[in-house]
């Protein structure tokens, strides 16, 4: 009898393996001290983030989750399914992935190996952050010029913003052109530059290659900038 249950625990864990969901691309690492819960990899499906894999952890903090990438897109790693809070943001595409972190800084600053645009978003948001830190140094400085009640200091900080803001725009676009064959340059236009001239946006999806422009993020940038022409005629 004991054989017999032997046999059929076995079995059934033979068979959770092998119904265990493949993919063309596979994500895999560790992430440390994470000893019990459950990894969920996620991707944005419509306007909902949607679990296209998940890993119960106990005990053992490496994993490895897939799924079927038919254009690289933007992926969630999160613990316990909570995008919200915490979790690490890449760039999905086919072929295996390398993603390395802790649970005590989870998300903050991961090592990802093995997607290329990854990389390309990796070099975009290392300079990107000085505009960022930029950012909130004008913030500061308005608040304390409007406590001054200081209408020339205000002026000035505002027109100063409007130069540092248009900068990052032309960086943002002169970057995306740059690398107009990574699926990240039309990406960087959607989520960067969404709120910019249409000549940037127009700039950077005439500047894409034909294997991105028939990308996901490439055809959403191509209705995007339609979508405003078409708003701009009327």
């Amino acid at each position: 009898m004991k054989k017999l249950i032997a046999i059929c625990a076995f079995s059934i864990m033979a068979l959770a393996c092998s119904s265990k969901k493949e993919g063309n691309m596979v994500v895999k690492g560790q992430i440390k001290g994470l000893k019990k819960g459950t990894l969920y990899l996620q991707k944005m499906k419509d306007t909902v983030l949607v679990a296209v894999d998940s890993m119960t952890l106990l005990g053992d903090d490496k994993f490895m989750l897939t799924d079927n990438v038919d254009s690289p897109v933007m992926y969630y790693l999160t613990f316990n399914g909570n995008a919200k809070d915490e979790h690490i943001m890449f760039f999905g595409e086919k072929g295996n992935i390398t993603i390395n972190d802790n649970i005590e800084e989870f998300g903050f600053k991961p090592e990802i190996k093995g997607s290329k645009n990854q990389e390309v978003m990796d070099q975009f948001r290392e300079i990107d952050q000085r505009f960022k830190e930029q950012n909130l140094e004008f913030i500061q400085k308005n608040l304390e010029a409007r406590k001054s009640q200081d209408e020339d200091l205000i002026k000035q900080v505002e027109a100063d913003y409007k130069k540092m803001i248009r900068r990052r725009f032309l960086f943002s676009t002169n970057f995306a052109v740059t690398n107009a064959d990574s699926e990240a340059a039309p990406y960087i236009a959607l989520s960067e530059l969404y709120n910019a001239n249409i000549h940037l946006l127009d700039t950077i999806n005439k500047s894409l290659t034909d294997k991105v422009k028939k990308s996901d993020y490439g055809k959403r940038l191509q209705k995007f900038v339609d979508d405003i022409k078409a708003k701009e005629t009327k």
